[in-house]
């Protein structure tokens, strides 16, 4: 009798062998993950630690659903499984009343529990609520660039670009922009993340705790220079970000329209720069770009603004109520 041809898809393929590089990728696989950051479950201030916490709680409560369902499920599998023949043989079961309210009730209880804890966080961790505090915060104003990060510190003149000295034991108060893409401010260690969005302006309150460098990012993706857009935040004494102050003081530069204009061009890895005098309504004026009337003098569109005024004067309308001077939401 001739030899029948092996079938080619039964033939069974060998393990890598140790001197093959496949297996050595396979090894080193673990340890390249270790090199993984967890800078959310590493938090360096208050914002931070609510928001871990709450990860943490929310995670282990679904868990309290999700291990048990693993662990029973890979149970019926090996009880049930077709060579067992003392498992019980029950074809004409249907329904145990049981079951059904732990199936159902334990689920409904986790669900509610969530509900309360997060209804009750989001507000407490609401970005736009400022943070309770015997010091007095810093201003900081954020733009977002493409592909970079401008800080202006309007208590103090000055600016800083892709890097963000900051006080210990300090809120800071941010003022959020963009000027054109969208982006996301995010300081993992320091907690929430904000978008950014041209001609529009958003708030978000953070404090670190202890001094240190924690990285800040860009959080949305916005073109071929985001996976550049990162920033260093740097958390120092009060008298070593008094110090820093001073020095930028000293260097010279001024962050006027002309310089913005430079700057507003698509560019990526721009290193550190501070100035030493910043244009009053820089930040303002990037926010309101958007916002010019369609007259002679170029009037800004607000409900208190002098065009709207006189319009709802001419209209015969009745005043409305006084607002800030900026799209905050």
């Amino acid at each position: 009798m001739r030899e029948q041809p092996a079938d080619p898809r039964r033939v069974r393929r060998r393990p890598p062998s140790v001197r093959s590089p496949r297996a050595w990728l396979y090894a080193i696989t673990p340890l390249i993950l270790t090199g993984c950051s967890w800078d959310l479950l590493n938090p360096s201030g208050s914002i931070g630690v609510q928001t871990r916490n709450l990860i943490v709680l929310a995670t282990a409560l679904m868990l309290l659903v999700v291990i048990p369902v693993i662990i029973l499920t890979l149970v019926f599998a090996w009880r049930y499984r077709e060579t067992n023949t003392k498992a019980e043989y029950a074809p004409r079961w249907s329904h145990s009343t049981r079951i059904e309210v732990v199936v159902w009730g334990i689920p409904c209880v986790i669900v509610a529990l969530l509900g309360v804890i997060i209804w009750d966080t989001t507000h407490k961790l609401d970005p736009f609520r400022p943070l309770d505090s015997n010091v007095a915060p810093l201003e900081v104003d954020v733009v977002a660039l493409d592909w970079k990060w401008l800080f202006i510190y309007p208590q103090y003149g000055v600016a800083s670009l892709n890097e963000l000295p900051i006080p210990v034991g300090t809120p800071i108060n941010f003022r959020i922009t963009a000027e054109s893409t969208m982006n996301a401010l995010f300081i993992p260690r320091l907690g929430s993340m904000v978008y950014a969005m041209a001609g529009m302006q958003t708030k978000l309150h953070l404090i670190a705790d202890e001094t240190g460098v924690f990285d800040g990012r860009s959080a949305a993706y916005s073109g071929s220079g985001f996976s550049d857009m990162h920033f260093r935040t740097v958390a120092t004494s009060p008298a070593a970000f008094d110090a820093w102050i001073e020095r930028a003081r000293a260097s010279g530069n001024t962050l006027d329209e002309a310089a913005y204009r430079k700057l507003e061009q698509p560019s990526s890895k721009d290193p550190v720069t501070v100035y030493a005098r910043v244009e009053p309504r820089l930040f303002q004026g990037v926010v309101d770009q958007y916002m010019a009337s369609n007259g002679a003098y170029g009037e800004i569109c607000r409900s208190d603004s002098p065009v709207t005024i006189s319009a709802i004067a001419g209209a015969n309308m009745p005043p409305l109520p006084v607002q800030q001077t900026t799209l905050e939401r």
